[in-house]
Parts: C-alpha cells; sequence; structure tokens
C-alpha cells in the first residue's frame, strides 16, 4: 500500500509550464453488467473476446479488520486454507485445475476484505465457477490443513516482517502507533502467539460467519458467452444458503487525535533510521479522497515529487521516502516518511517531512505540478488494464472498499476535478502537525540502557465452541466430478516486424494492443562482464545514469519532461546488457522518444550526480546486506563465476561504487553505446510503419562509429563447488540456496532445460514447494530457476526458513535435484508443467511492458523472431527422456555450491556435519570484491 521512491523508481519532476492533462476518456471505462442472486450474492461479468482466457475473482467481505479479539491474522490465516480441501476436491485441487493448465491462482488480505482469483484458459471457466462453489459451500477445515497453513503463514511473518530489517516498522508499529481503539490497529498478518493460541473451533466459526453468499461478490472478465455465464452461475452459486445470523460488522470508531504523539520502535540488523509521520484520514469513499490521492501524489510519486526533491536529491539526507493516502472502507490515515541516509538523524528527517507538509498547507500546488500529478494517475490506472485481472481488480477493489464497481470508471473523472484549493484544503483538513503521530524507528543497539522491552501480550481470551456445519472430504468415488472443459480458444499472437536503419541499429514492432499504450524497450549488450576489473557495478551504474543528465538537460529536467507526459523512463543494468525502458500514451511517444534518445545517446555523468547516486547505492547496499536473501543472491556470483568476467556483484559493492569515476562511465558508454550494439523494440497501439518511422525520426541521427564494437567476452568458470554460511546474528530467517553452472540461451538443451526447472522448482506446485512448503510448512515458498545468457547460465535454487530448519530445507532441495536426475518424470506431470510455461508466456505478452521484454531478450541472445511464435510448439514437444537428460547433465547436486545466510548458531554445527567443507563467514567480515568472500 506504500509508494516507495528509490533510483530504479518512474522519473519524473513538475515542468515549469504544464502540460495539458491527459483527458479521463482516454482511458476506456470498464464495461460490465451486475446482478444480485436471491441469496445475496453480488455478480458482476465484463466480457473481452480479444483474449484466450477469463479470470474469475471471488471477493468477501472479510478482512483483517474482522479477526476476533486475540485471533489477529485470521482473516489472512483463512487466505490460505481456502486452497485446501473441498468436499469433492483433495488439497491443492486449486493448483491442478488452474496452474496445472496453463492458468494462475493467488489471493490477498486487506483490512476490509480478501480477494481470490485465478485467471486461466477461457475453455475451463465453468470449472472455475464449480470449484468456487466448493470452496464457499463446501470447504473442509480440518485440523490437519490448520496446523500445516499456520506453519506456512509462521514462515511468512518470519519472512516479511522479521527477516525484514523495516517490516516491523510498517507491518507492526505503524497501525499500532496510528490507531487507538479501530482494529485497523492490529498487523494484518497476525502474531505468533495468537495463531498458536486458535484452535479448530475458533477457525471453523470464522468461516461460517463470514464465508457466506450475501458476503461475497463473484467478478468475471475475459471471453465468455454472457447467457451462458449466467447459466453456470445459476447452476452451482445461486443454490448455496447463508447461516441465519446476520454478518458482524465492524462498527468500532477511532476518535479524534487531541495531540501529536511521538513512538520509538526498535529492530534487530537496523542499518538506516527511519521516520514516519501518521494522520487520521478519510474513507475510501469520502468527498475528500480523490483530493488527498493527488495530494499524495504530488508528495513522493516518482522524482517528481516534493519530498523526493527536498530530502533525496537537494538535502541527501534520506535514502527513501514514501507516502500514502490509504483510504479504506473505514476512515484511513495518511502517511509521510522516509529512510534515513547514512549518518543522518531521525530528527532531521522529521523537521524536513514537517517542512514539506507546511509548504502544501500554506501554498496550493503549482498549476504544473497539479497536471503532473494527475497525468500521473490517469496513466497508472491506463497500465492496471492491460490484464484481464488488472480490470476485474478495479471493480471488485471499488466494490469493496467504495461500495460500487462504478467507481472503478467514475474516479478518474473524481481526480481530475480536483483543483489545486482541493489539495491545499485537505492538507489544512487532515495533516495538522499538532495531531500528527511520529514513529521512530531505530537498531536495537540504540535502545537506551536500562529501558525495559515491552510485553506486547496477546489478551487471553477463551476459544469459542462450534457446533456448525463441518464439511469432509468424500470417499474417493462417491465425489462430485468437476464439469467438462469446453473448447479451446485459439491465441492470437502478434506478429513482430523488423528493420535495421542504415546506422545499424536494429528495430523490432509488434502492435499487440488497441490500449492506448506503447512500451519502447532498448536493449544494449554492455552487462556485467563489461565492469573493469576491480570496479564491479561499474557498467549497471553507467545504465542507471543515463537518466541523471545529459548534455543539454539535468536529471530534474529530464524528469520533468517525462512524467508530465505521464511517461515512466527507466534504465538499469544486468548480466548480459544494459536496458532503457519507456511507457507512454502513443499521442505523447514522439515527445517522449525524443527524451529516451536524448539519455541514451548523451548522457552527461556529472560529478554531482554521480556522487549522489554513489551515496543512494550505498544507502542502498547497507540495507540488503541486513537481509539473508540479499546476502545470499550477492555471495552467489563471486562464488560460481570466481575468475571470469561474471565472478563478481552486478550492482556493485560497497568498496567498488565508491571508487567510481566519471571516467569510468564515460569509458564504457563510449565503448559500448553505440547503435550497431543496441537494439529498439516498440511494442502496444502502434503499427510497424509508425514504429520504424519513429525510430529513424529519434535515432536515425546517432552516429556509427568507424570501429566495430567489442566482442562479448566467453564465460568458463572454473571455480570448485564451495559451502558457505555467512553468519548475520539476530536476523529473522535463513535463506538457502543452492547454485550450480547453466546453459546457454542458444544451447540445443534449452527447451528441456526450462521444462526441467519448472518441473523442479517453477511454481506452486512444483517439487520443491511441494516437498517445503506444502508438506512440510518449512517456508513461505520454495523455488528454482534457469537463467540462461549468452553463454553460461545460472541455476539456482533457493528457500527461507526459520534458521533452525535451514539443513533440513537444503536437504529437501538436493533430495530434489536427484530425484529429478534419476528417474522421468510422468506424463501427467509434465503436461502440467508444460502448461505453466506456455500459459504464463501468454499473459506476459498480454502487456506492452512483458511483450517488449521478451521480443528484447531474443534480440540479445541472437535468436530469430521465429522464436516467438515457435516457443509453445517447442516447449510441448519436450520429452520425459530429454528431461531427465538434461536433469543428469546439468542438475546433478553432488557439484553444487551451498550459501546459507542466516543467525548461523542455529544451524551451523549441524550443517558441519553434512558438509566438512563449510566456510562460515561472519556478515561483517564478507567481501564481495574477493574470491575468498573474506576481509
Amino acid at each position: 500500500m506504500f509508494r516507495h521512491t528509490l533510483r530504479a523508481a518512474a522519473f519524473g519532476l513538475a515542468l515549469c509550464v504544464a502540460q495539458p492533462v491527459l483527458a479521463a476518456d482516454k482511458v476506456p471505462p470498464i464495461a460490465y453488467t451486475q446482478r444480485t442472486l436471491a441469496n445475496g450474492m453480488t455478480v458482476i461479468a465484463s466480457r473481452d473476446p480479444s483474449t484466450p482466457n477469463v479470470t474469475v475473482q471471488m471477493w468477501y467481505g472479510v478482512g483483517s479488520k474482522d479477526d476476533p479479539v486475540g485471533r489477529s491474522g485470521f482473516a489472512h490465516l483463512f487466505e490460505h486454507l481456502m486452497f485446501k480441501a473441498t468436499r469433492d476436491l483433495p488439497a491443492e485441487s486449486v493448483d491442478r485445475m488452474t496452474e496445472d493448465v496453463g492458468g494462475v491462482n493467488n489471493a490477498s488480505t486487506y483490512d476490509d476484505f480478501t480477494n481470490y482469483y485465478e485467471v486461466a484458459p477461457a475453455n475451463h471457466l465453468e470449472r472455475l465457477i464449480w470449484m468456487e462453489s466448493q470452496r464457499l459451500g463446501h470447504l473442509v477445515v480440518d485440523e490437519t490443513n490448520f496446523k500445516s497453513e499456520r506453519d506456512v503463514v509462521k514462515e511468512e511473518l518470519r519472512q516479511r516482517v522479521l527477516a525484514d530489517p523495516y517490516g516491523r516498522l510498517f507491518a507492526l508499529y505503524l497501525p499500532k502507533a496510528t490507531y487507538q481503539l479501530h482494529p485497523y490497529k492490529r498487523p494484518g498478518i497476525g502474531s505468533i502467539e495468537e495463531l498458536d493460541a486458535a484452535t479448530i473451533d475458533d477457525v471453523r466459526a470464522f468461516h461460517h460467519a463470514y464465508y457466506r453468499p450475501d458476503n461475497v461478490a463473484l467478478v468475471v472478465v475475459g471471453n465468455f458467452e454472457p447467457a451462458q455465464l449466467n447459466a453456470w452461475v445459476d447452476k452451482y452459486l445461486a443454490p448455496l444458503t447463508n447461516p441465519s445470523a446476520p454478518v458482524t460488522r465492524v462498527t468500532a470508531v477511532e476518535p479524534p487525535r487531541a495531540k501529536a504523539g511521538v513512538y520509538t520502535g526498535y529492530g534487530p540488523n537496523v542499518p538506516l533510521p527511519a521516520v514516519v509521520m501518521t494522520w487520521l484520514g478519510a474513507s475510501a469513499a469520502d468527498p475528500d479522497a480523490p483530493a488527498l490521492t493527488v495530494l499524495d501524489a504530488i508528495l513522493s510519486s516518482g522524482k517528481s515529487s516534493r519530498l523526493y526533491n527536498a530530502l533525496v536529491y537537494d538535502q541527501q539526507i534520506a535514502a527513501e521516502i514514501y507516502s500514502s493516502a490509504d483510504l479504506p472502507q473505514q476512515p484511513g490515515m495518511f502517511v509521510v516518511g522516509a529512510i534515513m541516509s547514512q549518518g543522518k538523524t531521525v530528527e532531521a528527517g522529521e523537521t524536513a517531512l514537517l517542512a514539506e507538509v507546511a509548504r502544501l498547507r500554506a501554498t496550493p500546488p503549482t498549476a504544473a505540478e497539479l497536471s503532473e500529478a494527475k497525468n500521473e494517475l490517469v496513466a497508472g490506472k491506463l497500465r492496471e488494464r492491460e490484464t484481464i485481472d488488472g480490470r476485474g481488480f478495479a471493480l471488485g477493489y471499488a466494490l469493496r472498499t467504495e461500495g460500487d464497481a462504478a467507481r472503478a470508471n467514475s474516479e478518474l473523472q473524481a481526480l481530475q476535478a480536483v483543483t489545486a484549493d482541493d489539495v491545499q484544503r485537505v492538507a489544512k483538513k487532515y495533516l495538522d502537525p499538532e495531531r500528527r503521530m511520529t514513529i521512530r524507528y531505530l537498531s536495537e543497539s540504540e535502545r537506551p540502557k536500562g529501558e525495559a522491552l515491552p510485553e506486547d501480550k496477546p489478551p487471553v481470551v477463551a476459544s469459542v465452541k462450534y457446533d456448525g456445519p463441518v464439511s469432509e472430504l468424500r470417499p474417493e468415488g462417491q465425489r462430485e466430478a468437476p464439469p467438462p472443459i469446453g473448447a479451446a480458444v485459439s491465441p492470437n499472437l502478434p506478429k513482430p516486424a523488423e528493420k535495421t536503419l542504415a546506422n545499424g541499429l536494429r528495430v523490432i514492432v509488434a502492435k499487440s494492443s488497441d490500449l492506448p499504450l506503447v512500451s519502447a524497450s532498448m536493449s544494449l549488450k554492455a552487462g556485467a562482464w563489461a565492469d573493469p576489473q576491480g570496479l564491479a557495478g561499474a557498467a549497471n551504474m553507467t545504465a542507471g545514469m543515463l537518466t541523471e543528465g545529459t548534455k543539454t538537460r539535468s536529471s530534474p529536467e529530464i524528469a520533468q519532461a517525462t512524467e508530465a507526459l505521464g511517461a515512466t523512463l527507466g534504465s538499469g543494468g544486468g548480466q548480459d546488457g544494459a536496458q532503457v525502458s519507456l511507457n507512454v500514451m502513443p499521442g505523447r511517444l514522439a515527445e517522449a522518444m525524443a527524451i529516451m534518445a536524448d539519455v541514451v545517446m548523451n548522457p552527461a555523468f556529472a560529478k554531482d550526480e554521480l556522487d549522489r547516486q554513489k551515496s543512494q547505492t550505498l544507502d542502498g547496499l547497507s540495507v540488503a546486506f541486513q537481509q539473508p536473501g540479499q546476502l545470499a543472491s550477492f555471495a552467489t556470483s563471486p562464488a560460481i563465476y570466481a575468475g571470469t568476467p561474471f565472478g563478481h556483484v552486478a550492482g556493485g559493492t560497497p568498496a567498488s561504487v565508491a571508487k567510481l569515476t566519471e571516467a569510468d562511465l564515460k569509458a564504457i558508454h563510449a565503448a559500448y553505446y553505440r547503435p550497431d550494439n543496441a537494439i529498439l523494440i516498440l511494442t502496444g497501439d502502434i503499427t510497424p510503419e509508425a514504429g520504424f518511422a519513429l525510430a529513424e525520426k529519434a535515432f536515425g541521427g546517432w552516429a556509427r562509429p568507424a570501429t566495430p564494437a567489442p566482442d562479448q567476452p566467453a564465460i568458463t568458470p572454473t571455480a570448485q563447488p564451495r559451502a558457505i554460511a555467512i553468519d548475520l546474528p539476530g536476523t529473522g530467517q535463513a535463506a538457502v540456496t543452492v547454485a550450480k553452472l547453466g546453459i546457454a540461451r542458444s544451447a540445443p538443451d534449452y527447451y528441456p532445460g526450462v521444462v526441467a526447472n519448472t518441473v523442479l522448482g517453477g511454481g506452486y506446485s512444483a517439487r520443491l514447494n511441494q516437498e517445503i512448503r506444502i508438506k512440510r510448512g518449512l517456508s513461505y515458498g520454495a523455488s528454482s530457476s534457469l537463467a540462461p545468457r549468452r553463454t553460461t547460465g545460472l541455476f539456482r535454487a533457493a528457500a527461507q526458513t526459520k534458521n533452525e530448519s535451514a539443513p533440513q530445507v537444503l536437504d529437501l532441495i538436493t533430495t530434489e535435484m536427484g530425484k529429478l536426475a534419476a528417474e522421468p518424470a510422468s506424463a501427467e506431470e509434465l503436461k502440467a508443467r508444460k502448461s505453466v510455461l506456455i500459459g504464463g508466456f501468454g499473459r506476459s505478452i498480454e502487456t506492452t511492458d512483458g511483450l517488449a521484454g521478451i521480443l528484447g531478450n531474443l534480440a540479445l541472445y541472437g535468436l530469430p523472431m521465429s522464436e516467438f511464435n515457435a516457443y509453445t510448439a517447442k516447449v510441448d514437444a519436450v520429452t520425459p527422456d530429454q528431461v531427465l537428460t538434461f536433469a543428469k547433465t546439468h542438475l546433478d547436486p553432488a557439484g553444487i555450491t551451498v550459501i546459507i545466510a542466516g543467525d548461523a548458531k542455529a544451524f551451523a554445527e549441524p550443517l558441519k556435519a553434512k558438509l566438512p567443507n563449510l566456510e562460515v563467514i561472519p556478515a561483517a567480515e564478507l567481501d564481495l570484491d574477493k574470491a575468498s568472500l573474506r576481509k
């Protein structure tokens, strides 16, 4: 819910002269129908015959605010339980009916609602409607499912709250300090103590009270026949009944805040102090909500924002700023805050934040600021509607928070109607400095000596006695069979066209949508392999600095010119290449591409801008070095690729970043940023003819040097496998990583490789997640990835778990790798995992950015565009024997490198018994610039 503004975020500052506001009618309204069944269920449907898919979403009117006293986290726990068994479906069947057919499913818990959603091929719609009727009417809530999912929720809490340096601040202290009475004050994820206190009767009573037809809205968006959808809804959902008692609603009203307050919280491994200020705010349906939304955008949206300009860019006292107009169903809060830079105090942050709030209370925003904020908000809404699930979310969210799905369409007009005086008015009304709550967040080491640790004991509440209906899984022969699958709907793939300009720039254009959005993405062959010796992160910094000033535009002016157009412009680097990305509405494309061309061809690499970016990068690294998952990831390349151009951290290290100079970046740019070393991809609402013409106009004058572009080196690692434990005392979890050398993207066994990886760890139902999360509750998620490169790629399997479970999780990963290399996967499993790949590919190309990414990668790795249309057939053609051969060749656990970052006192000794060569490296002594990884 928070907007975070970092150096990798979208760029934009207010123009001195306001750009015209993007018309709200440029965002097509979501056409939908709505009806209410006799049992009280709301049904919303929006037909889109252009897609081969459909999304089915269930929006329940129960969220974290409805958790019983002493049972915080119940709504979130039920988010997990709803994926288990029903009367006629064994546990994990939701995944069999979605992921295994090329779809996806998920859920989320908010303060006011819980939503469950699936995206699947449209011919599975009847099955999904039937499945949702099973979950609503016949969920099996038993002791086994309850305990296993409770363990998973605990691991999620450890990962998101206890292992994240700022998890406690945002998940625990922020709501607790802001609200006195309203249940919004409780953490949505709950607490381990309250979850442990719950009984099966508590859980069943909660389900019976809130999971009922008159408390849910069904939202369906995609390719369907309306009459057929209505018939299925009437058949499967209309017969469900409600309990006799009405739904219990929260009636608590948060009292007005009479005076300012201060709350100080502490956490382990907090590298940079943080400060947050909150005020009691408005509800989503309040007439002030649009003005507060615009106020929020003016304060913190992108580099155009006042907070970024003041605290990050000008004063350089903050590593990150944020604000949020939190507008839930009942009155919420308004938040501003900052994570301070190294050596800066929370007091300095408070002074600067209050100064910016005072400016908006004293003087209305400029016309340019107002226009830019509106353009940004409108363009953002348009991007949300690229996908069918995005449109479904817009309708469901409006219904649950504002009480009317139509607000998904009318909110744009409401935002456009906001005036500068409205923004000042709500700033005055809500952001009174005498009614603020200031939350200071510091490292535990800064707690005053002798100060007693707070005892936040959960309330002791007796469990309820439940004697209502209970569903059980029927014996296999007595279960109702799912409905049949309908006739498949064929996808309509875009057809890429390409042309090479006279200067050698390769241009690829694919018209993929009539929605008014275009993505322009440039890939350059200038990855981490181009870093000079000892200067890890130089290529990445070169790419990142492109948008920080050109020979004719300053960094603020670049931001001004892009965000005022409602565009996003960003740049960054990776292992094999660099990328510059633009996303904009087609009417502004020519103007935006002129700016894009300027940053690519004419970066200034000014010393003051480089110093600013180095400082921000170092602050970011100080935070990352306190996160076990990040530490394990950083150590992977130096361990696996030691002695090669990939044998360092692509984003740089504290020592290497500090050494970077303007001359280093200029040298990389001069060598690699040239038209014959670049590929430009244009996707979305644009024809090939228009795309080629725009490319010629923007980049046709880019001169090709007389000498050829440098060759990329072959990556041929020879490092021996290692076992490394990085000791991070006090962290809430251990990150377990298993890594091996991978393959080239051009390798003949690429497709068997991606299928093999998907069997092992690609998706919720893959083997690693089955064994580690689903069966044992040891992690919030376990996965693996196969990252092909130009020559030698990387295989990586990873999971985070409580520290003492790290050896067990490592054993499970290596066991599954061994099984995959020992016997062929079954035809049924292989079919399901191929569907995951094919379905994910189809969903990726739904968005302009996703399509541009796929085409750009093909071009970067020298593959023909015909590979795009051949993807599905090549995945389908992979055989069990090919998967087995790939696993034996590339995934043998005998040659793995193991990296585990966490509190080593909990796992080092058991690991040494398994791995006699284990190296234990204290995090404080870690040196990522050395092959030994030690200072």
